[in-house]
């Protein structure tokens, strides 16, 4: 009898986490490694959101909390979600969840039987494919390349839907690319949506916050609020406010799925901290200057990025509308030879060579299910970026 059940031989581990940990290790080895393979805002959360929670541990506010929140924390959430998109939820039918990921989780482990497809862009972030088959549903995949700026048309959404089809994930802005959808390109995919009353959105926007050259990415309610009845609408506080480790991701739903996905999460995790709580609500309703100010360094970061790497042979990259990711396109370096001897047959070979020969560590594009390029975060300093940037140049000038 085997230990492990089968379900974990559908899913792979996080290849993010997995490069971030090999360019941990090669530092602790004494390598010179600059780390551009996670997502993780470089800023420290604001004073205000730090003392908030300090302040509610010295309230005692440090027990358990209802499963999907408490319910001041809920009403922020709504609040929100009325200020920045015009959508106007309940708290009842909110969530709070240990991250977006969990958020994620909840809904489609909730609502997949096995057979039932979930149509994914890609370029796509790591989980969702996993999380999909882990629930025994399918992942149905539409490419999106760069000609198109990584975005999904109405035509292919319409090609990709069947009768199984249950679930559209679509991230704006989106991990690994950074394209996002305005209103009017949105239009398009909801227009879709309406013909085909059996498919459920799940629209991630927990980059909303970071667009630059005045580009205002939409979400799917704020296009075609009749959408609501089947529209899980998510966001968190990760990636606006760097509160990444306070793990707080949240999410506005019609209220069956809310009770069911509070229904999971009560016999896994239950509430995420209180103490993070506390925090989430002085960010959202609190001072937002600082939303602001790592906004203007992110585009500044950007426009350097975008720029160095054009001028790497064999590199060319797409300037993203929001996020703080580039993912380049490398197919100009397959079946060269790097300066250190190594061939490179594939993105997965280009970007371990540039770790172990540059000390460069990206996340190859298979991971996100787009070979042929490679993500790199800009959630660092200007001089950091510049050094990578430049490295990448003279490793990319080395091939033969």
């Amino acid at each position: 009898m085997n230990l492990i059940a089968d379900r974990l031989n559908r899913i792979s581990p996080s290849l993010t986490i997995a490069m971030t940990a090999k360019a941990r290790a090669l530092k602790a080895a004494g390598k010179d490694v600059i780390g551009l393979s996670s997502g993780e805002p470089d800023f420290d959360t604001p004073r205000n959101v730090k003392d908030a929670a300090i302040a509610a541990i010295e309230r005692g506010e440090t027990k358990y909390t209802d499963v999907s929140g408490t319910v001041e924390l809920r009403r922020a959430i709504c609040e929100k979600f009325k200020r920045d998109s015009g959508l106007d939820y309940k708290p009842e039918e909110i969530i709070v969840a240990t991250g977006g990921k969990q958020v994620i989780f909840d809904a489609l482990v909730a609502t997949i039987n096995p057979g039932d497809e979930a149509i994914i862009p890609a370029p796509c972030w790591v989980s969702y494919p996993d999380i999909v088959q882990l629930a025994e549903g399918t992942p149905v995949i539409v490419q999106c390349g760069q000609n198109a700026g990584f975005k999904m048309t109405g035509e292919q959404l319409e090609a990709a839907i069947t009768p199984k089809t249950k679930w559209l994930i679509l991230n704006n802005p989106c991990n690994p690319t950074g394209a996002a959808y305005n209103a009017e390109e949105l239009k398009k995919i909801t227009d879709v949506l309406m013909k085909h009353p059996h498919v459920w959105v799940f629209t991630d926007d927990i980059y909303e916050k970071l667009a630059y050259d005045g580009f205002k990415p939409a979400t799917i309610l704020e296009v075609e609020p009749r959408l609501r009845d089947r529209t899980v609408t998510m966001n968190g506080c990760s990636k606006a406010y760097a509160m990444t480790g306070w793990r707080i991701g949240f999410a506005g739903a019609p209220l069956h799925l809310i009770k069911a996905m509070d229904k999971l999460q009560g016999q896994s995790t239950s509430n995420t901290s209180s103490i993070s709580q506390a925090a989430a609500i002085e960010a959202l309703t609190g001072p937002q200057e600082s939303i602001e100010e790592m906004r203007k360094v992110y585009e500044r970061r950007r426009n350097m990025v975008v720029e160095m790497l054009n001028q790497a042979p064999g590199i060319r990259c797409h300037k993203p509308e929001g996020a703080f990711y580039v993912f380049p396109d490398m197919r100009g370096c397959i079946g060269k030879t790097t300066a250190g001897g190594k061939k490179i047959d594939t993105d997965e070979d280009f970007t371990i060579a540039l770790l172990e020969e540059a000390g460069v560590a990206t996340v190859h594009g298979e991971a996100f299910l787009s070979p042929g390029h490679f993500r790199i975060s800009y959630a660092t300093s200007d001089e950091v970026l510049k050094e990578a940037c430049t490295r990448i140049q003279k490793f990319c000038a080395g091939m033969k």
